[in-house]
């Protein structure tokens, strides 16, 4: 990756999340019109919301050594939602999102009316004049658009609740087993419950699931959670969708500053088919560096001219 003067002109994980991720909505699993509302790119970000937020049970004060793995995964949870629930930080970041037919790097600024996002970088390259005109006027029709700030507000809670929904069914939905330690670290295994019964498409999926977590030992947080599908999951009998066995999810979970946590890495490679015609090549690949504390009272306005003056890149040391 590269950068330079020249993509200093102008701009939005999250998550999930967090979110962050707060990722563009893009590939579903049905066509528009059906009556599901399953989509990989809103599963993958509850994914990332959810690696982080996983069950709600009481707070214990026992160290990692003396707890069992379920009561261990429990307390970490309750520090991730009570953390969630009371960070208002907000972010100037650098955002690298990789998928097929798109790899781009972007600077984004948080702000209490939303993040905005300024292109510097496109299939490796600085963005050339066209390109770049072409961001400023995307910019400002965010800027000047409070239906689109309000549709995204409105993706982004649909995906948290996606996430809470996922976390909620956890403690029914896996059995856990301690997976060793290592230095600062506590590695948690787990698979599914043959006798746990999934809800909902979302749950299906991520009831399917087998893989770690990793914890951090002294701020029982989350800093890894990978998994892979240990079989095919199909929808309608397959005649809907089909997800095949094999597919995997990996999201990092990074301290950014002291007692804050975001997730910077997200990686979901899921393949299949959809209403029998439509293929699924879910090859997503996004990462957050460079955090910056933005300022607490930082208005849209104010960040949309950090992003055109080029203050945010050289705020978080990329021009």
């Amino acid at each position: 990756m590269t950068y330079s003067a020249s993509s200093q002109e102008k701009p939005c994980f999250a998550a999930l999340r967090k979110t962050q991720l707060q990722k563009k909505r893009s590939i579903c699993a049905l066509p528009r019109g059906t009556t599901s509302s399953f989509s990989f790119r809103g599963w993958s970000r509850s994914i990332a919301i959810a690696a982080a937020l996983i069950f709600v049970l009481p707070f214990s004060r026992a160290s990692a050594q003396e707890l069992s793995p379920k009561d261990l995964v429990q307390q970490v949870v309750y520090n991730e939602l009570n953390a969630d629930q009371n960070d208002h930080s907000r972010w100037i970041y650098l955002d690298h999102d990789r998928e097929p037919g798109k790899n781009v790097v972007q600077v984004v600024v948080e702000t209490a009316e939303g993040a905005i996002r300024k292109t510097i970088e496109k299939d490796g390259h600085a963005l050339d004049a066209e390109q770049r005109q072409q961001d400023e006027a995307r910019i400002k029709r965010f800027g000047n658009d409070p239906e689109a700030r309000a549709e995204k507000r409105r993706n982004n809670a649909q995906d948290d609740k996606k996430a809470r929904a996922l976390m909620q069914m956890l403690p029914d939905a896996f059995l856990w087993t301690h997976g060793g330690e290592s230095g600062d670290t506590v590695t948690l295994n787990f698979k599914p419950n043959p006798q746990f019964q999934p809800a909902t498409r979302d749950a299906k999926v991520f009831a399917a699931m087998a893989g770690t977590l990793v914890v951090d030992r002294k701020a029982k947080r989350v800093r890894s959670v990978s998994g892979t599908l240990t079989r095919a999951v199909t929808f309608g009998w397959g005649l809907l969708g089909k997800l095949q066995k094999g597919g995997t999810f990996h999201v990092e979970h990074t301290e950014v500053a002291p007692g804050i946590w975001r997730v910077t890495a997200t990686q979901v490679h899921i393949q299949g088919h959809a209403l029998i015609f439509k293929s699924i090549n879910e090859q997503q690949d996004d990462e957050t560096s460079h955090y910056k504390p933005a300022p607490p009272s930082l208005s849209l306005a104010q960040g949309i001219e950090m992003l055109n003056s080029g203050a945010a890149e050289r705020e978080i040391g990329v021009s």
